[in-house]
């Protein structure tokens, strides 16, 4: 009997001892890391406001796409109300969880900007948050500060408090390799500012191209010259004149350029033709209800091909056919000097890696002024280059994971 008192006596004093020491602990604690990039503001901006980039660099979330859901915010799940729900038995703690956006400030002219996520996860604590300052520093301010800070309350929950000591392991070094790999990441990103004031690039989005019919001819590697450019161009057109004017075809677009490599002294391209069997043109009732519908999503919808393949000769001549897939483009609208497509292109492919989008294949130009404008400030160009299909990576994911 007494050495059952004693225990009991024991195990109240260790009781009273974790008691008191929870008390005395912090009811909430608060982490912080900062990294510098050399990327444009708006890059920066744009990637850590996008909940599908996280995966990408966040380590406090899966990675794995077939355990992550986006919904909210604006186009492309960026901005307030944006959010990432995961459910993942990898660890405890993502057994079921979700990032979302509750404040999000675009950065002023030339000024900082902040985004703060709200965070539901399995650890400890209540009213969990990250809040990601970006700050201009260095000289001129050309360089980002990302100060990413880590919020947590644990209140009356007095087991908690015990783990908040362990917090700067546990949550410190994964919020520290999440700036590393963001840096890692920023770096891969063509350094173009597609928001800045003036800019001529516009109208960028997503855009479903149609399946189509394309007459192309290799240009080979021309001289970086306009008129060794439009001439090659013009030679190349012929070749495609002649097949169509062969196999009964007509014009179904403009033309349009596929870029291989746009260096310093040499342009690597083709020149292709979307076609049509001629006859085949929209009715003008057609065209009536288009005007009424809802707009398409990018100009070369306009000339979409018959569905199906097309039987074309090509015999004795440089010009191959090409049948293409419906698929998703990142689209953007220019206007202006041919010479400045390349920065274009650079500065659509900058936005849509910062919106989750990984681009592929070869980008294409389409000339809507023809290769007359391509020296002049008016020319006028849609700008295309396929993205990877978003849903590809978690079907991917799904099956590897069903034959494990």
């Amino acid at each position: 009997m007494t050495r059952l008192i004693e225990f009991l006596i024991a195990l109240a004093l260790v009781v009273a001892l974790f008691l008191i020491v929870a008390l005395v602990l912090p009811s909430k604690r608060h982490l912080e890391e900062s990294v510098e990039t050399n990327r444009k503001m708006t890059i920066v901006y744009d990637t850590v406001s996008n909940v599908r980039r996280l995966k990408d660099w966040n380590s406090l979330i899966p990675n794995n796409p077939s355990e992550l859901q986006y919904s909210g915010g604006t186009a492309g799940n960026s901005g307030q109300g944006a959010k990432v729900t995961f459910s993942s038995d990898l660890r405890p703690s993502w057994k079921n969880g979700s990032w979302e956006i509750v404040s999000a400030e675009p950065p002023a002219s030339g000024g900082a900007s902040k985004v703060v996520y709200a965070i539901q996860d399995g650890t400890q604590g209540t009213n969990k948050s990250a809040t990601f300052n970006l700050t201009p520093t260095g000289k001129g301010n050309r360089n980002v500060r990302i100060s990413a800070i880590y919020d947590v309350e644990y209140g009356w929950n007095l087991f908690g408090r015990f783990t908040g000591m362990y917090l700067s392991s546990q949550v410190g070094d994964s919020l520290k390799s999440s700036l590393g790999k963001l840096t890692t990441n920023l770096a891969s990103i063509p350094n173009f500012d597609y928001r800045t004031e003036g800019s001529k690039l516009v109208d960028l989005k997503i855009a479903d191209v149609p399946a189509e019919n394309l007459l192309v001819v290799n240009a080979g590697n021309i001289e970086r010259n306009n008129d060794a450019i439009k001439k090659s161009i013009q030679d190349n057109q012929e070749w495609i004149k002649r097949v169509m004017d062969k196999n009964g075809l007509e014009p179904a677009g403009p033309l349009r350029i596929i870029t291989t490599d746009f260096g310093a002294e040499r342009y690597a391209f083709d020149v292709a033709q979307p076609v049509r069997k001629k006859g085949n043109a929209p009715k003008a009732d057609d065209k009536k209800d288009d005007a009424t519908a809802a707009a398409p999503a990018a100009p070369a919808a306009d000339a979409a091909a018959p569905a199906g393949e097309l039987k074309v000769n090509v015999d004795g001549t440089p010009v191959t056919y090409v049948h293409t897939q419906p698929h998703q483009a990142a689209n953007a609208h220019y206007t202006g000097y041919m010479a400045e497509l390349d920065a274009m292109r650079n500065a659509m492919r900058a936005w849509a890696l910062t919106n989750g989008y990984d681009v592929t294949e070869r980008p294409y130009d389409v000339w809507n002024g023809g290769v007359e404008k391509m020296s002049s400030e008016d020319g006028s160009y849609d700008l295309f280059w396929q993205i990877k299909d978003p849903n590809a990576a978690a079907q991917a994911a799904a099956v590897a994971t069903q034959k494990k």
